[in-house]
């Protein structure tokens, strides 16, 4: 394939590329074949393959041992230079191709990559899924599922056609693919309960909602330093919506978050950049029920920017001139006015909403909020006075940072300290891993020796050890579960501490 097409595969897609030549290395094979693309896609952890081979009830170790079983590992000896790809990848990836423009896709993606092992149908991976029993034309469904919710089968249609066919024939909502290649729909987070309960920030998000529901000029700007929880506002947004306590204006809309990162990555040749921003601009046009989130919006101007090209503010300001879209951004008052003030066409698209750090009688209720989250995860009590300690010492002695953000952190590591401390394994358990080794260097050097009594009284002994060990470990393991650690100001006091290098003795004075 040539390194012009392999540029619209996404970055994960080029990631499992590369996990395929390691697979291919690992069983020291002088070729990647479809078997290592298969082991690629599940390795990578994440990614609409990966969701649907998970839903089929596959795992890396059982694809392994099936790889290994109908091709079985090559000589013990490493290539030199790049494992070059077998006809069948190439024609595999050249239908990945083919999958993603009948989906009407700009970019490649993972779901692509294993519709055409799918399609594909006779090499070493498609024998693999048959062996493990999984339903080739079932795990298609589910990817079409997976990339449209709405999808509907054609009951009539031949294996392989009616999947291409439906997404084009689709009903009902629009579907966004690049929106969900490059972006994370915080809505859809909000309705699953994913999300951080976003405490107080009522006036803000009220504001927000006032803004979005204008005629004109109706993209909220959210301006204010790091860590004072400007996204926390478009989180609440979100929930807000989930719930459905907002104006029938937003009730049905989506807040998505946009990654310009990921829209930037991989892009090497003039034009792959606008490419991929005009797919989710067409995608917002169609839908007309998004919500564009785009964090530290300052990065839009100049992004994807090289000799010749367009900058991402320039494709994003007709739209949002046109009112055929709704941005929320994100920024601090300094970038902002280095570089949105800077574009007048830009800067008066958008309305600014300053998001002050809250006090601190504000910040102890954040905390107070959040608490719950963070005991459940680190298995600990945090007491009112440990939340108050951390936003009045992160508040006294952390400087160039802000609350809520900072005291958060404290409160974080606090528990982290705490729970490390309760997790450290009992002294009687690694005195008992002491005499299980001991027990079976003698048993070997019994075996050795041929003293095979000697050797089967160790096995005995062993077997008895490992069995007191075990159960020492699962009586400590329920104690550890059922007690939970106390965080207090003492704890608070000793993360401050480390952190700004101020002794105790001062900060107790």
């Amino acid at each position: 394939m040539s390194d012009e097409a392999m540029n619209n595969f996404t970055p994960r897609a080029q990631q499992v590329l590369a996990l395929a030549r390691k697979e291919a290395d690992r069983f020291n094979h002088n070729f990647v074949g479809t078997e290592h693309l298969l082991l690629g896609l599940i390795k990578l952890g994440q990614g609409v393959a990966v969701n649907v081979l998970q839903k089929m009830g596959l795992d890396l170790e059982t694809v392994r041992m099936e790889v290994e079983k109908q091709v079985g590992t090559g000589p013990d000896q490493k290539m030199i230079g790049n494992i070059p790809y077998t006809p069948r990848v190439k024609k595999v990836l050249a239908l990945a191709a083919k999958e993603a423009k009948a989906l009407n896709h700009t970019y490649v993606g993972t779901e692509h990559i294993l519709l055409g092992l799918l399609r594909e149908g006779d090499g070493v991976a498609a024998r693999v899924l048959k062996n493990l029993d999984v339903d080739i034309e079932q795990t298609r469904q589910e990817i079409l599922k997976e990339l449209d919710p709405n999808f509907q089968a054609s009951e009539d249609a031949p294996a392989g056609e009616g999947a291409e066919k439906a997404p084009a024939e689709k009903k009902g909502e629009v579907k966004t693919p690049a929106l969900k290649a490059f972006g994370r729909d915080l809505t859809e987070i909000a309705r699953k309960g994913e999300m951080d309960p976003v405490i107080g920030r009522k006036n803000e998000i009220e504001r927000v909602i006032q803004i979005l529901c204008r005629r004109t000029k109706n993209n909220p700007v959210l301006l204010g330093e790091a860590g004072v929880g400007k996204t926390a506002i478009v989180e609440g947004l979100a929930q807000e919506i989930a719930k459905g306590n907002v104006p029938e204006l937003l009730r049905d809309k989506r807040v998505i978050t946009l990654d310009l990162a990921l829209m930037v990555a991989g892009t090497k040749y003039r034009g792959q950049f606008e490419e991929r921003i005009k797919a989710v601009m067409d995608e917002i046009r169609r839908a007309k029920n998004i919500i564009l989130f785009i964090d530290e919006l300052h990065t839009i101007v100049g992004a994807g920017s090289a000799e010749g090209t367009m900058d991402a503010s320039n494709i994003i300001k007709p739209a949002l001139s046109r009112g055929e879209m709704q941005c929320i951004g994100a920024t601090t008052l300094t970038e902002y006015r280095k570089y949105i003030e800077k574009d007048a066409a830009l800067e008066r698209r958008f309305q600014a909403v300053k998001v002050e750090a809250p006090s601190i009688d504000e910040a102890v209720l954040i905390l107070k909020g959040l608490r719950p989250k963070y005991e459940e995860h680190h298995k600990i009590d945090l007491t009112d006075k440990a939340l108050e300690a951390a936003v009045r010492l992160s508040d006294r002695y952390i400087t160039g940072r802000f609350l809520p953000d900072k005291a958060i952190d404290v409160m974080d590591e606090a528990g982290s300290r705490a729970r490390i401390g309760a997790m450290t394994r009992p002294p009687d358990v690694k005195q008992l891993e002491v005499e299980i080794e001991e027990i079976k260097t003698r048993k070997e050097r019994a075996i050795k020796e041929q003293d095979f009594e000697g050797a089967a009284a160790m096995r005995d002994k062993e077997k008895q050890a490992k069995e007191k060990l075990e159960s020492f470990l699962s009586a400590w393991k329920t104690t550890r579960e059922e007690k939970r650690v106390k965080v207090d100001e003492d704890d608070i006091m000793h993360v401050v501490a480390k952190w700004t290098g101020i002794p105790l003795k001062r900060m107790e004075q």
